[in-house]
């Protein structure tokens, strides 16, 4: 069994290592876990499972699991402090020096650009799901325009999301019931 110094500096480096998203860490964590031979692939694998079960990010409840797996609960501490602190760290760091040249021309110039890049990637995202959403196997599916614009409205209306949600998941079965649509 590893100890808690091996299961933190290895979750250090996952921490700081992972980027892309927490799928794209998925096989960082598993290289570190697998090879160190704290869990054989298998294992890994269920551990996966019950990733998708819980909620929080994917890469915490990893750390938490395998931590715990691995040696308890100092280990799931320490795992799950070693994952978030590069993060935590890294965060630091940019608060401090933006706080410093927030003011400063390229700052406020690569900030401006960072956010119509999140907004391209947004409508981009957007864009993607609404033509799979809308045009199902090629035949528009008109009567779920109006649950689109309603759930939009709802929502600029400050209306509760949890509530959005189940009314949609409503309408979309009543239309389903009736054949209007699928």
């Amino acid at each position: 069994m590893p100890t808690l110094l091996q299961v933190l500096l290895s979750f250090i480096k996952v921490g700081a290592l992972s980027f892309g998203g927490a799928y794209a860490s998925v096989p960082l964590v598993e290289r570190e876990v697998v090879s160190c031979g704290w869990m054989s692939a298998a294992e890994f694998a269920d551990l996966m499972a019950m990733d998708e079960l819980t909620p929080g990010p994917i890469l915490i409840n990893s750390a938490t699991f395998v931590g715990m797996r691995v040696a308890g609960v100092p280990g799931a501490i320490v795992a799950t402090l070693g994952c978030i602190l590069p993060a935590c760290l890294a965060s630091l760091a940019l608060v401090l020096l933006y706080r410093r040249y927030a003011d400063a021309p390229p700052v406020k110039g690569t900030l401006h650009a960072l956010k119509c890049m999140a907004c391209g990637l947004i409508a981009s995202t957007l864009l993607a799901m609404a033509t799979r959403t809308l045009v199902p196997d090629g035949r528009p599916a008109l009567l779920l325009v109006p649950v689109v614009a309603g759930a939009y409205v709802a929502l600029r209306r400050k209306a509760s999301p949890l509530l959005v949600i189940l009314a949609c998941g409503a309408a979309g079965s009543v239309l389903a019931a009736f054949g209007a649509w699928v």
